[in-house]
């Protein structure tokens, strides 16, 4: 049977917690978790799903990834992705040089399409692929913005930014992350756009979402509210105001507040009635089929895996669905599924996510922790299970 190496979250967390001087008891008092748990998983009898990890993370006043080893360097390497990460560092940096004179003008209706074909392929889950193109795509971008000031092209260049956090967090490179959201707050700006912004305001809230910061989460799914609801409610914006409720939704549910989360989960399913089908506004996947996403991952954050469950059986996934959101909830059910005991079938979902998705469910850190419980789970495990476990490095 495969075994954690010496790596493992559970072991990271108790070099952690030693640093901090801490006991296990004098840790599990600072966690909404019990003290078996904590002893469990530092002692690798029992992985640890996302919400504990950041929980944990809070209480020792480290980031998340110091606990899970975020990014995942080495398969990151085997897959050739960790070397398209610095040309992507290096475009960011390039927002205030003005125009490079040794860039051509090209026009700019192949300028703004090169900006959504990135944000398809992240969407399809074609990570590498948009990593390859992102840099050259930014260093023209930014140029033409500078030398035309075009709305339009200010606009492009805020998308391309947002596909570049897309792409580090899908990853692990929250750091980087972080430098895009910055970015495309300043194009933003010059674009004068208040959808992107309130859209930058929701992926910093779900920034903090996967710290544990759940306050300030909430405050910037607010902040974002004030701002696209201070401009004339067109379908744009009706889809990024129910967006950021389905962002609130899951905050709120790891919170464990079900008034809240019913409540936004309602104002999103007003906002859903209203427009419809919105997956082509801000490639956002706004509409009635996210909003039933989003309920069942309130459930999952929840731990009422059971509901999930039940939630899951009535989703209809249509055909034009992005990608990475099938991948992403096909990683859900796994999870609720492996934690109700259905261990066969969680096996089935990650191999169903693998196949749909390959590289962002290698990366994607629910996607990781259910194949290790899993591990934990079997006494004596199937090839099939053997295989996932040392796809993603156990």
């Amino acid at each position: 049977m495969p075994r954690l190496d010496d790596d493992a979250t559970g072991t990271r967390i108790k070099e952690q917690r030693r640093l901090a001087r801490l006991t296990q008891r004098e840790l599990a008092d600072r966690l909404p978790y019990s003290y078996s748990l904590l002893n469990q998983v530092e002692c690798g009898a029992k992985p640890a799903n996302l919400d504990f990890v950041a929980a944990v993370a809070r209480a020792l006043h480290v980031d998340v990834t110091v606990l899970t080893g975020q990014p995942y360097v080495t398969e990151l390497q085997q897959d050739r992705l960790a070397e398209l990460v610095r040309p992507i560092r290096e475009a960011l940096d390039l927002y205030d040089l003005g125009i490079d004179d040794s860039i051509p003008d090209r026009p700019h209706a192949q300028l703004v399409a090169g900006a959504d074909h990135l944000c398809a392929q992240v969407r399809a889950t074609h990570l590498r692929n948009a990593a390859r193109v992102l840099p050259a795509t930014i260093a023209e971008l930014t140029t033409a913005a500078w030398r035309t000031q075009s709305t339009e092209l200010w606009q492009a260049l805020a998308s391309t930014y947002r596909t570049a956090h897309d792409i580090a967090v899908k990853l692990g490179y929250y750091d980087l992350s972080s430098v895009a959201l910055d970015r495309m707050d300043w194009a933003a700006q010059r674009a004068s756009d208040p959808c992107l912004a309130a859209i930058r305001q929701y992926m910093r809230a779900m920034g903090h979402f996967r710290e544990g910061g759940n306050a300030i989460g909430l405050r910037l799914i607010a902040a974002g509210h004030g701002v696209v609801g201070a401009t004339e409610q067109t379908r744009e914006a009706l889809a990024v105001t129910g967006q950021l409720h389905l962002g609130a939704s899951v905050i709120a549910a790891r919170a464990g507040d079900q008034t809240a989360v019913d409540a936004h989960i309602a104002e999103a399913e007003h906002c859903a009635e209203q427009v419809g089908d919105a997956s082509e506004i801000h490639w956002l996947s706004f509409g009635p089929t996210n909003v039933d996403l989003h309920r069942m991952s309130a459930a999952v954050e929840m731990r009422h895996y059971g509901d999930a469950l039940e939630q899951a059986g009535q989703v209809f996934l249509p055909g034009s669905l992005a990608t990475s959101r099938r991948a992403h909830f096909l990683i859900d059910r796994a999870r609720s599924e492996m934690e109700t005991g259905r261990t066969e079938a969680a096996l089935g979902s990650i191999v169903e996510a693998r196949q749909a998705a390959p590289e962002q469910t290698r990366y994607h850190p629910g996607a990781r922790e259910t194949i290790k419980g899993l591990v934990h789970a079997s006494r004596r495990a199937p090839h099939s299970l053997g295989g996932m476990a040392a796809w993603i490095g156990l």
